[in-house]
Formats: structure tokens, sequence, C-alpha cells
């Protein structure tokens, strides 16, 4: 995740390589990452918080407090805005480790590698208008962010950070049931997941209700209510909803 975004910074031109400056654990990953982007690369988390005005930290929930509380970080932070993508790690948790810095917490998702990411961020008391507005341009570079308030974020993690997830199998689903009925694998998948982009990018273009858009491909008698009928049979509806309420359970424990 935090290649991608580095990727989509460089692309919308925002910042220069020389602008920024990764941290890996692995120095051989920290060494590609220098020579696939002409970015500064290390492996010292320290000199990076150091020479950076801006820290996005990327790692698993379980090893935040490994990176950031400790005195030196503290200092070398503070001041600064810092975000992270952990997910159910709480402002106030943040905010902890580091009392002297603007934080913001966010929620990317995969999508975010090909420029079409959804993120939701909140931001700390401590944290500006004018640092919220540098934290959603990043994440803008690599898709579309919005800010939300921090009790909606594991909400946000289920919808936005494994939905993509959830997608996939519904994709893998639908091209099965083409592939029964006897079209072939590589070209199933590709009308699915070609069907479900061009769904998708009529309600966030047109703004149009799902369910109005719905009844637009819906014909009486047809065969869009014939599949709608077994759809609600299976109660599709609850299940999608329930998977975004245990997702999100779940989520606000990870931290």
């Amino acid at each position: 995740m935090g290649e991608a975004i580095v990727r989509g910074i460089l692309r919308s031109g925002n910042l220069a390589p020389v602008q920024v400056f990764a941290c890996d654990a692995r120095a051989e990953v920290a060494r590609d990452l220098a020579a696939k982007h002409g970015i500064r690369s290390g492996t010292d988390n320290l000199a990076v918080a150091t020479a950076c005005d801006v820290a996005l930290v990327c790692v698993k929930p379980y090893q935040m407090g490994a990176v950031l509380d400790n005195d030196a970080m503290r200092a070398a932070l503070a001041g600064k805005l810092v975000i992270s993508i952990a997910a159910g790690v709480r402002l106030e948790k943040l905010c902890g480790f580091l009392p002297a810095s603007a934080v913001i917490r966010a929620m990317p998702n995969v999508s975010a590698v090909i420029g079409e990411g959804m993120a939701g961020l909140a931001r700390s008391k401590g944290t500006s208008d004018a640092q919220m507005a540098i934290a959603l341009a990043l994440f803008a570079s690599v898709g579309k962010s919005q800010e939300v308030d921090e009790a909606h974020m594991d909400i946000v993690t289920a919808i936005a950070g494994s939905g993509p997830a959830f997608v996939f199998v519904m994709i893998d689903a639908l091209a099965d049931g083409a592939v029964r009925l006897g079209l072939r694998r590589d070209i199933a998948v590709a009308m699915a997941a070609q069907m479900v982009q061009g769904a998708a990018r009529m309600v966030v273009q047109t703004g149009t209700h799902p369910a109005v858009l719905k009844d637009q491909v819906t014909t009486p008698g047809g065969c869009t209510i014939a599949g709608l009928g077994v759809m609600e049979d299976g109660k599709i509806r609850s299940v999608l909803a329930r998977t975004i309420e245990e997702t999100a359970r779940v989520a606000g424990k990870l931290g």
C-alpha cells in the first residue's frame, strides 16, 4: 500500500521524487524502491522521521507501538503531520504515542494500486484544515478521498478497505455461473469484471441511486427480474449488509 501511494504521488506530479523518502526494514526492498522510483530510501525509521515534513506510517496495527512509541520518534515527529493507515488503531492511541504531532487516521484500499482507490480520513483535534487538505490530496492522487468522523472509521474499513475482497468474490461467482453454462473462464471473468466496473461508474458519474438504476434495467416479465428474484431468495441484501457489520466489528478490535 505504501508503494502504491508513492506511485500515485509521483504520477500526480504533486511531489518530485527527491521529495519522497521511503523506509523499509528490509534493505533489499528499500534499494528496490529507490531504483524503481528515483526516490530516497533507507532502513532507519528515525532518519526518515527526522527528514520529513509529513510522515505516512504504513505498518500493521500490532507494529505501531514499536515504530512510534519512543522518545526519539516523538521528538523527530513533534510539530509534524503523521498519517496512519493501520486498521483499528484509534486516534487516541496514536496521539498517545505522538502527543506533539498532528495525527490523521486513514483507511485506503488495494485499488490504490491502479489509481482507483477510496480512502476515508479522520483527524485528531490538533490537526488543522490545511493539514487535512494535504492528507486528502495525498490519497486523491491514488483515487478518491473523504473526511469522516472517527466514530465511522471501522465502517469505512469494512466497506472501503475490505470491500474489494467482497467484490472479487462476486465477480468470481458470476463468472462461475457463466462457466457452468458453457462460457470459457477467461471470457467469463473479463465480462463480469468489466460489467462491475461499468455499473460502479454509472453510480458514481450519474449520482443516481442504485435502486433507480436497477429499475432501469428491469423490464416486466424479463430475464433481469427473474435473476433478481433468485438473489432475493438467497437473501443477498441481508448477507452483504451483515458482511459489512461483521467486518466493522472485527476491525474495531484490531488496534
